[in-house]
């Protein structure tokens, strides 16, 4: 069983499954509107990261902006000692206060990139960062473009090996893609429950990872929240979900994602495997390109997710079922 991938066109092996670090942050806030994941336990999210690598994952994905440097931190911490086991991604773009816990707006200038990157390495305590990524998604293109000459400059320098943009849209990724040489990664939204079949077509012309955000529809494709749905607080996103975030309401998924979820859980899960190993696996058989990025802030969420690794792509004919299922939803056809 291959449980190794390629990170796009930098040639850097990693894990076929990642983890997600947003989580581990802890608290953010744009004024009231809360952008983290609510409380969490430091400790416990240490053992998850070793957890983790004990399972073989050695993708790690965090921002400078989640939990405002508290995702980096405690990530630093957990691999201290091995750092040479680790891939480490994060993103730049959105400037925050420590201190309160704030998000300060956006930041797309190439000194704010210098500048983010240095307090990302202080903060996870190495010399370099493997893949460093534009996180303003709607970013217009030229000014992206612009970033490329200081982002390669970064890789001559050492410290970071290749670069890479969290967008969602195709235009934009193959913009990006054909201006830098050292572009290795596009993370864009993907899961079963929402394709964007150009964005494959893309990363594959390019040879680009495709880092899948948000492949359980943050959490909504676990057996957790369709066996027993809880509303979530005012201090996590999905309680008090803001205008881009449509998998919930009032902090409960909403009844027409729930449902197809419903419609395909049991091709999902046919071969033993949980509904987030089926959700996994099925974007594993989507395309070779893609690496999955689930968040775990718990080592049952750490052991539940790798233990996807063991199981593989989902096999054709429960892949080709859950696209009958969902033929009807799709907005592209599944051919990237």
């Amino acid at each position: 069983m291959t449980t190794t991938r390629r990170l796009g066109r930098s040639g850097i092996e990693v894990s076929a499954i990642g983890m997600g670090c947003w989580a581990i942050g802890g608290p953010l806030w744009d004024g009231t509107q809360p952008l983290g994941w609510g409380e969490v336990d430091d400790d416990e999210s240490v053992r998850t990261v070793h957890r983790a690598l004990d399972l073989g994952a050695t993708l790690f994905d965090t921002s400078s902006n989640y939990g405002a440097g508290h995702s980096e931190r405690v990530l630093g911490r957990a691999l201290a000692g091995r750092r040479d086991h680790a891939v480490i991604a994060t993103k730049f773009g959105y400037p925050t206060d420590e201190a309160t816990r704030q998000a300060l707006g956006e930041d797309a200038t190439a000194d704010y990139a210098r500048r983010s990157l240095e307090g990302s390495l202080r903060r996870l305590g190495t010399d370099h960062v493997d893949l460093y990524q534009l996180h303003l998604g709607g970013l217009p293109v030229p000014q992206a473009l612009d970033l490329v000459g200081t982002l390669e400059d970064l890789v001559a320098e050492g410290k970071i090996r290749a670069y890479g943009w969290s967008t969602d849209d195709p235009a934009s990724a193959r913009a990006f893609a054909e201006a830098g040489p050292h572009c290795a990664a596009i993370q864009h939204d993907q899961s079963v429950l929402r394709d964007n079949a150009a964005m494959l077509a893309v990363c594959a012309e390019f040879d680009l990872a495709a880092l899948n955000r948000g492949p359980l529809a943050m959490g909504l494709l676990t057996a957790k929240y369709q066996d027993a749905p809880t509303a979530r607080g005012d201090d996590d996103v999905r309680g008090v979900a803001p205008e881009w975030l449509d998998w919930f309401t009032g902090g409960v998924p909403r009844a027409e994602w729930a449902q197809r979820v419903a419609r395909v859980r049991e091709a999902l899960t046919a071969d033993g495997r949980t509904l987030a190993q089926g959700a996994l696996g099925w974007l594993l058989a989507r395309s070779p390109h893609t690496l999955p990025i689930p968040g775990c802030r718990t080592v049952a969420q750490a052991e539940e997710n790798l233990g996807a690794l063991a199981y593989g792509p989902l096999a054709q004919d429960a892949f080709a079922e859950v696209e009958r299922l969902l033929a009807d939803l799709r907005t592209a056809p599944a051919d990237a």
